[in-house]
C-alpha cells in the first residue's frame, strides 16, 4: 500500500523559510520521480513546483521558484524535501508531494498548507 505524507507547512512571514518533508512507503523510492506541486488559493489546478529524478542526480524547477526553492531526497529514508527560502505571499498554497513510480503510476499525498503573510 502506497503512503505519502507531507509535513512542515505553516505560517511564515515574507522573506522567511520553510522546509517541507514528504515521507513515503509502498513503492521503490529509488526508481521514482518525486515532485512537488502546489494549489494556489481559489485555483483548481495544481501547479508544478519542482522535481527530482534519477535518485537525485537531476532536478528541475518552475521558473517562479528557481533560485529560492531546493528539492532534495534521502533514498535511505524514502523521503523528499522542499527547502523554501525568500518566501513571498504569492507562494501561499497547499503543497503536494507526488511520486511517479517505476510503472508510471502517480501517487499523491494529502497536502500541507503554507501561508506567507505578515
Amino acid at each position: 500500500q502506497v503512503q505519502i505524507v507531507e509535513s512542515g507547512g505553516g505560517l511564515v512571514q515574507p522573506g522567511g523559510s520553510l522546509n517541507l518533508s514528504c515521507v513515503t512507503s509502498g513503492f521503490d523510492f529509488t526508481k521514482a520521480a518525486m515532485s512537488w506541486y502546489r494549489q494556489l488559493p481559489g485555483e483548481e489546478e495544481r501547479d508544478f513546483v519542482g522535481s527530482t529524478f534519477h535518485a537525485g542526480a537531476t532536478t528541475n524547477y518552475a521558473r517562479s521558484v528557481k533560485g529560492r526553492f531546493t528539492i532534495s531526497r534521502d533514498n535511505t529514508k524514502n523521503t523528499v524535501y522542499l527547502q523554501m527560502n525568500s518566501l513571498k505571499p504569492e507562494d501561499t498554497a497547499v503543497y503536494y508531494c507526488n511520486a511517479r513510480d517505476a510503472r508510471d503510476l502517480d501517487h499523491w499525498g494529502q497536502g500541507t498548507q503554507v501561508i506567507v503573510s505578515s
